[in-house]
């Protein structure tokens, strides 16, 4: 592909305006040629479309799409890109069930297209670091505390406490993005606790307890509830001392105290993600990892569902 990217951004809403925009304007490698949404704003002097047919109508020249939309539509939309030619980058989660990204992967492979399942946590500045420092450390347990208020991120956004809206495991899939990242095998979910309001069909807060086999012991609490601070961290107890995440994995700090990294929350996340899907696209290959999603599933099938107070935003 000689030239930047064409790109269109699918579905307008709070993510695209504060962090896809921004990040693709800072690029070089991509350029933002439309925007689709039923809703949300365009960008001024980007041509705008309601829908991807009247995208597809238009005869506009697009190289890939980024899906901004909810989870619940993602898959059609995508699909109907991978069936342009157009390389698919998907915000996380990268779709509403593992089925449907399985089924977007082989559609790309087929085509011959690029298919990129983000996960903008991975892209923090202390992640990295974090995983180099346990590579060889012996791990003796993980502790993930993941709480947000939901009227502060997700204001007017009902969509995210209905079926297939994921609910905490929105904000929760980035720490278990983190967490099978950094850690140095794999691990599965042992038992789970998931508060589901009376008026959802989504959970409002989570437990997780999840086991390696070695027997390493992993803990997650996520919690829409959380008033005053929030808090997105990550403590790993070792051999060495006591490693920590904060805020979302923009903060490390070892157990020697000192700090490798440190920036605001979400700051060059999105940066990188281009980068990454700039870079598959050029090499014509794929992105998919699903282990995130996959704990999200497992938690669903092995979580004891318990009811609590209707959400009323």
């Amino acid at each position: 592909m000689s030239g930047p990217i064409r790109l269109a951004l699918i579905g307008m809403g709070k993510i695209a305006h504060d962090q896809h925009v921004p990040a693709i304007a800072a690029d070089a490698d991509i350029v933002l040629t439309a925007t689709v949404s039923r809703n949300g704003e365009g960008v001024a002097g980007v041509a705008h479309f309601r829908d991807i047919d009247d995208l597809i109508a238009s005869g506009l020249e697009i190289d890939a799409v980024a899906l901004c939309t909810p989870p619940q539509v993602r898959r059609a939309i995508a699909a109907r890109a991978i069936a342009q030619g157009w390389h698919v980058f998907l915000e996380k989660p990268p779709g509403a069930t593992l089925a449907e990204v399985a089924q977007l992967s082989a559609a790309a492979d087929a085509a011959g297209i690029s298919l990129f399942a983000s996960w903008h946590s991975r892209y923090a500045p202390g992640v990295e670091p974090a995983r180099a420092f346990l590579a060889d450390a012996e791990i003796r347990s993980v502790t993930v505390t993941w709480r947000e208020d939901i009227r502060v991120w997700h204001p007017g956004q009902g969509w995210i406490l209905e079926a297939g809206g994921f609910g905490v495991f929105d904000p929760g899939i980035n720490a278990l993005s983190i967490v099978t990242r950094i850690l140095p095998r794999p691990f599965f979910i042992t038992d789970a606790e998931l508060d589901f309001p009376s008026n959802c069909a989504a959970p409002i807060a989570a437990r997780l307890r999840f086991a390696d086999d070695l027997g390493l012991a992993i803990s997650a609490d996520f919690d829409f509830r959380q008033e005053g601070p929030q808090s997105w961290d990550i403590v790993v107890e070792t051999d060495r001392g006591t490693l920590t995440l904060h805020d979302g994995g923009a903060r490390l700090v070892l157990p020697d105290g000192s700090e490798p990294s440190h920036s605001a929350a979400l700051h060059g996340e999105y940066s990188g993600l281009y980068r990454r899907f700039a870079e598959i696209v050029h090499a014509r290959t794929s992105d998919v990892d699903i282990a995130p999603l996959r704990h999200v599933a497992d938690a669903f099938l092995r979580g004891e569902r318990l009811t609590v107070e209707p959400f009323i935003e």
